[in-house]
């Protein structure tokens, strides 16, 4: 008998995946967290192999669950994609998002594919910017939503959707780490990352210069990889080739990197908070053991 899989368990099943949490995932399906679990009991059932394997609170698939999860999406898209063929309220039109250039390189694959795939007649827009800009651009209501570095936890806009530890870096090759004074690859002037770096050195009253200034995160990671100058970057940003100091090295600890959503407070649409859904999907890593730490 040929066994059939229910595409809304295969939705509930990606949603799992994406985020991390039976919790979580029922937020983005909007059911009861019983739910979702009686849900991925019967898939379990269905496909005849245990799927998820608990990892302290979150949960993280097995072998075949990472097997089942392409089918999935690939099943879920379709289904979408036949809803959208048969309906007249299938969201269309274009949003703007902007997004500074580190962030784009490192988030935009996985969130502009899975918007894609749930909005394929949306025009996305994509602006690069640093984030003091783009919080200028979201006030003037020039762009839709953005993501931002969100050091101004006390704007109330401002969504903190994940924090990564800020750390350290040089060259694994080299030891610009060894000279005196630090020779530093930063931002421009307006780089939140700047003013963190620069103070922390301050404070600890270890002699620098700023060797090398770029808007651009590519020209900064360019001169550490290099063994030209050192820089401070988020967790998720390390490159092969590069070396994290410490303590041991004389850097001092640098606050957490918090990152944002920002909306458009004077035009607010469906079309936002569609994108905002997938940003936080994607984004988010602010678990339950992150926010008892």
């Amino acid at each position: 008998m040929t066994v059939l899989l229910d595409a809304d368990h295969l939705r509930t099943f990606a949603a799992i995946a994406e985020t991390g949490s039976f919790t979580k995932a029922a937020e983005v399906v909007h059911k009861t967290q019983s739910a979702v679990s009686m849900q991925m009991k019967r898939l379990e059932d269905r496909v005849g192999r245990p799927l998820f394997a608990r990892d302290g609170r979150a949960s993280r698939l097995t072998p075949d669950g990472e097997k089942l999860l392409d089918y999935a999406r690939r099943i879920v898209k379709l289904n979408l994609e036949a809803v959208s063929a048969f309906t007249d309220q299938t969201l269309s039109g274009r949003v703007c998002l902007g997004v500074p250039d580190d962030y784009a390189d490192r988030y935009l694959p996985d969130i502009m594919a899975r918007f894609s795939r749930t909005h394929p007649s949306v025009e996305l827009t994509v602006v690069c910017e640093p984030s003091q800009r783009l919080n200028e651009s979201i006030a003037a209501g020039a762009i839709d939503l953005a993501i931002i570095t969100a050091t101004d936890i006390s704007n109330r806009n401002v969504q903190v959707i994940r924090r990564e530890r800020l750390l350290w870096v040089g060259s694994l090759r080299h030891s610009a780490h060894l000279e005196e004074p630090t020779p530093l690859a930063l931002g421009q002037p307006t780089c939140q990352w700047r003013d963190v770096a620069v103070a922390g050195l301050h404070k600890s009253k270890r002699g620098y210069r700023i060797l090398y200034s770029s808007p651009n995160h590519g020209a900064v990671s360019a001169a550490v990889l290099a063994g030209l100058a050192i820089s401070v970057v988020p967790e998720s940003a390390l490159r092969p080739g590069m070396r994290v100091l410490g303590a041991a090295e004389g850097f001092p600890p640098l606050p957490p990197c918090d990152i944002g959503l920002l909306r458009n407070p004077h035009e607010p649409s469906a079309l936002a908070e569609a994108l905002a859904h997938h940003i936080i999907q994607g984004l988010d890593n602010l678990t339950e053991a992150d926010a008892a730490e």
